[in-house]
């Protein structure tokens, strides 16, 4: 009750510990998404270098190689050769459909064949998994040989996105229910340092929380930490019955130990040190709790 330790109670260690468990899952399935992903990723890219060496067998070319396939964008690559070639839109479409049409995650995508000169289009088309969207233009005319680059991109599966949304939702969630959960901690232990440091009248005698004593008379009384806390929780609520289950939770369960007797132990004590002002008594309310009585003079 007097630090960290004290105002973390097993359920709240618990909680946050449930809390950690469900961030540490979730960063878990994100790595392990990004793990499959990469790997269609490669697979991808092989099926970009076979319609790359389709193209050249297509054109006559059956010796110059294929460049290696680079990544420009997430879901978008470049498919670039060593030397120029001509080909007809028809076979290019042809093949990248007859490659990608049933590929995972590549039904949807948007070629563009580039002058590697200036970049500018040189022909272009869009596939979709819904015929009726495919944008197809100028098939039947022959290119004429130069330098090309041909870029692919994709359309984001939406099993990705849905992944995507489902783990920044989790995340979020987490994340907001941990500020609440941190926010309600340290407000409980602002309460809780605001409460042990001040010193409380009970009758005629002060109760210094912070400093373990209690003052009847001009007298000092020292007390351990536990009667402390003990005593904190009957001042904080006088004249009011507390419940048994509860003064061992507050007191005890911190510790991991909860024993019945060490409370009518720590009672018996604190009586003794109240005995000083007949005006106040701690009292059994039985089959319920105790209560700190104090009389009004």
């Amino acid at each position: 009750m007097f630090d960290s330790q004290n105002l973390l109670s097993g359920k709240r260690k618990y909680l946050l510990g449930l809390i950690f468990l469900s961030i540490i899952c979730v960063i878990y399935a994100a790595f392990s998404m990004e793990e499959r992903d990469d790997f269609e990723f490669a697979k991808r890219e092989v099926l970009l270098r076979r319609i790359g060496h389709e193209i050249l067998l297509q054109s006559g070319d059956r010796t110059s190689r294929v460049l290696p396939i680079q990544l420009l964008a997430e879901n978008e690559y470049q498919i670039s050769f060593e030397k120029e070639f001509t080909f007809i839109p028809d076979s290019l479409l042809h093949t990248t459909r007859r490659f990608l049409d049933n590929a995972p995650h590549s039904s949807n995508y948007i070629v563009n064949v580039l002058n590697c000169s200036n970049s500018s289009v040189a022909y272009g088309y869009a596939i979709s998994k819904n015929k009726k969207d495919n944008i197809v233009a100028c098939i039947g005319r022959k290119q004429p040989k130069a330098c090309y680059m041909i870029n692919i991109k994709f359309k984001p599966t939406s099993t990705k996105m849905v992944k995507r949304l489902y783990l920044l939702g989790s995340l979020s969630f987490l994340g907001f229910f941990s500020i609440l959960f941190l926010r309600s901690f340290k407000s409980q232990k602002a309460i809780a340092d605001s409460q042990v440091n001040q010193t409380i009248t009970l009758g005629s005698v002060l109760f210094d929380a912070k400093n373990k004593k209690l003052i009847i008379n001009e007298k000092t009384i020292d007390l351990t930490g536990t009667e402390t806390r003990l005593l904190l929780i009957f001042a904080l609520s006088p004249n009011e019955i507390i419940e048994r289950s509860r003064l061992q939770k507050e007191i005890w369960e911190d510790e991991g130990v909860i024993v019945g007797r060490s409370l009518d132990m720590f009672i018996s004590k604190l009586r003794k040190k109240l005995e000083f002002d007949p005006n106040m008594q701690i009292v059994v309310i039985r089959g319920k709790g105790y209560k700190l009585e104090i009389s009004t003079l």
